[in-house]
């Protein structure tokens, strides 16, 4: 009888569900957000980071300032509360605790509590010895296989290897002192242990990161990534930007952090390391030397590879083409309520950078030689929060300035101003933008987050930008608009619902005017959720409705329908996830995003235009902490057409089905 009503309850309601941990919808909300306006992110480091967080949880009585900013969802003035009233105290006794520190509603306590745990030790523990590291760290090796069932065009006589994905992780941790690790990747279509990749993989990234040596706070030898201050100078960290939330809505620097993912662009291999001089004052240096994809013709390199696929004879000509050089610091000075930084950083390319430049891009950075410096500032007096970096490169300047206030535990308001000369060159900034460069912008966000009433929370934010230069598809100096809105309901029980609606205006060409005609482009997106959780039943139903309209010129609309419905067997270590979609949009501006559950520490948020459907099958078992293993089968069928996609991705089909297999092992 209960499976009945649950069938009914399906058929009656439009349901959806995540988990029924808060802080997993948090992130899936916010990031499908991100994901939407940076299609090619990569946060797998950070998400392998948090899933770390819930095996071994941050003791809250010994948590450093660093650690607690690795959490997304705690404010600058929850940190500083948290760690006066521990102070203050001698230390926690149970989390129930959190309700006394000031600041700290229920709701982010609800978001701390996968991630924290509080524990008395009586002194600081120093660096372990070598046979304390061998007897309890932990090993952990990661594979994953991809066979897609469709063959493209490209391995009838252009694409190199097998059509199979591959990679390989292992990684040895001993708590937050000691990382070690390794990972390779041969993507699909790339050839494996020939031609050009005689080495197996073609791409590598290993690590050693040493933490808590003394006032050598941490040291990386390796791959690693970097970012500082609000990310004017180094930002390849979280990317933040414009969600229906404020706990995204700001830059979080992370310092120096490993390179554990797969990705092949965004990172850098040397050296680095933190040192505390003294109190409250840290001193961090790197230095990388990489070698970079690229097309390089006469010694001039005329583009900047960031795909890192080497299937073709062509793109494997582009492989390891030049040299990048870099070498930098940052210098932070930290006490209670005041930040202070300055970060700067010089690097070269080993040939002239020389792009192939249009009118809108003709102020892109271009050369052999750049620099960028930037000084980054926090002060909070009060509910105030003031937070900014300026920032001067070879070219140009950037400035970025937040503030923020908090009304109660219930209200919050954020203001943001960003000023980005359209020649500010800086090649591995990212900051808060509606762009996805920090350059050629100028713009002004207000935000508000209140929750007036008991489970009920309201989100408003319209963010006012312009653009000095040309962009792509816009011939002229531009304006425009983002708004959005959301309404979500989320009671004690294991039912919640959200409503969110977005608009933005920008201008753009009328395609085939040649810049002559230039008109207002409006798009409105509209989501509905509704979620139900169990112990073993999870549902999900989303409903996204979308319409762009350029003056005069056209009008197209889309749709998606998605439903989830997931259920873990109470007696077995099995999870088994269903998902299916149908979407119909009339074209590429008009088309749809849909959140599906993919492998460990990924996130996936593919696009879809036309019309059709997109179902996923979705398996997981758990034998204990020692073994998991992932299954995935998904395919997407379309109606509107009888091949998908062109060149040598082309599949002679209006059919796509893709296998996947994950296993990790730890002992």
């Amino acid at each position: 009888m209960c499976r009945i009503k649950l069938l009914l309850l399906l058929l009656i309601f439009p349901l959806l569900t995540f988990s029924q941990q808060p802080t997993t919808r948090l992130w899936q909300e916010n990031l499908e957000v991100l994901a939407m306006e940076i299609e090619d992110a990569d946060w797998e480091d950070e998400l392998e980071e948090l899933s770390h967080l819930q095996e071994e949880p941050l003791n809250l009585n010994t948590a450093t300032r660093e650690q607690l900013k690795a959490l997304p969802f705690l404010t600058e003035e929850q940190i500083e509360n948290l760690q006066a009233y521990i102070y203050l105290h001698g230390g926690m006794e149970t989390l129930q605790e959190l309700l006394l520190v000031e600041g700290m509603d229920r709701r982010t306590i609800e978001y701390l509590k996968p991630f924290v745990c509080v524990r008395k030790e009586k002194k600081k523990r120093k660096f372990p010895g070598l046979k304390e590291i061998a007897k309890y760290g932990t090993h952990e090796i990661q594979t994953r296989f991809d066979q897609p069932l469709y063959t493209r065009k490209g391995y009838q006589d252009a694409y190199l290897g097998p059509k199979q994905y591959h990679s390989l992780r292992y990684q040895f941790r001993y708590r937050n002192y000691l990382q070690v690790g390794f990972s390779g990747e041969k993507d699909a279509g790339e050839p494996f242990f020939a031609l050009h990749d005689n080495q197996g993989y073609d791409h590598y990234s290993y690590y050693l990161q040493l933490k808590g040596l003394g006032r050598l706070q941490q040291l990386l030898l390796g791959t690693y990534r970097l970012s500082f201050g609000q990310g004017l100078v180094l930002g390849n960290s979280f990317a933040s930007g414009k969600s229906f939330s404020l706990l995204t809505s700001g830059y979080r620097a992370t310092g120096i952090r490993k390179h554990s993912s797969t990705s092949e662009y965004d990172y850098f291999r040397g050296v680095a390391a933190t040192v505390r001089l003294f109190s409250g004052l840290n001193l961090s240096a790197f230095y990388s030397h990489r070698d970079m994809d690229g097309t390089v013709k006469e010694g001039v390199i005329t583009s900047i590879d960031k795909t890192g696929l080497h299937r073709t004879e062509k793109e494997a000509e582009k492989m390891n083409s030049f040299t990048q050089q870099l070498i930098g610091g940052n210098l932070t000075y930290e006490k209670e309520k005041l930040h202070v930084g300055v970060t700067g950083i010089y690097y070269y390319f080993d040939k002239p950078y020389r792009p192939n430049l249009r009118e809108y891009s003709k102020f892109n950075l271009q050369g052999n030689h750049f620099y960028n410096v930037g000084l980054d500032y926090q002060y909070r007096l009060g509910h105030f929060l003031w937070k900014g970096e300026v920032a001067k490169g070879k070219e140009g300047f950037a400035a970025v300035n937040h503030l923020s206030y908090r009304f109660s535990a219930d209200y919050r308001l954020q203001l943001t101003h960003r000023y980005y000369t359209e020649d500010y060159w800086a090649l591995f900034a990212h900051a808060f933008s509606e762009s996805s460069t920090s350059k050629n912008e100028n713009g002004w966000y207000v935000a508000l987050e209140a929750t007036p009433f008991a489970y009920w929370r309201f989100f408003a934010s319209v963010d006012m930008f312009s653009f000095p230069w040309w962009k792509y598809r816009i011939s002229k100096s531009s304006q425009g608009v983002d708004g959005m809105f959301q309404v979500a309901f989320t009671p004690r029980g294991r039912w919640s619902m959200l409503l969110n609606y977005r608009l933005k205006r920008k201008e753009r060409d009328v395609t085939g005017s040649s810049g002559e005609l230039i008109y207002p482009t409006y798009h409105h997106r509209l989501r509905y959720r509704l979620e139900y959780a169990s112990d073993e039943w999870k549902l999900r139903t989303t409903l996204d409705y979308n319409c762009f309209k350029q003056d005069y010129v056209k009008s197209a609309q889309g749709y998606m329908a998605t439903q989830m419905v997931s259920y873990t067997c109470s007696s077995f270590p099995l999870t088994v996830t269903l998902q299916g979609s149908y979407f119909h949009t009339d074209d590429y501006d008009s088309r749809v995003y849909s959140y599906e559950k993919g492998l460990l520490n990924t996130f996936y948020t593919p696009s879809y235009y036309g019309r059709g459907f997109r179902y996923t099958a979705h398996l997981r078992y758990d034998l204990g902490t020692h073994l998991m293993c992932i299954l995935k089968f998904g395919q997407t069928i379309y109606q509107d057409r009888e091949s998908i996609g062109s060149g040598n991705d082309l599949i002679a089909s209006n059919k796509k089905a893709d296998l996947q297999l994950q296993l990790r092992v730890r002992f």
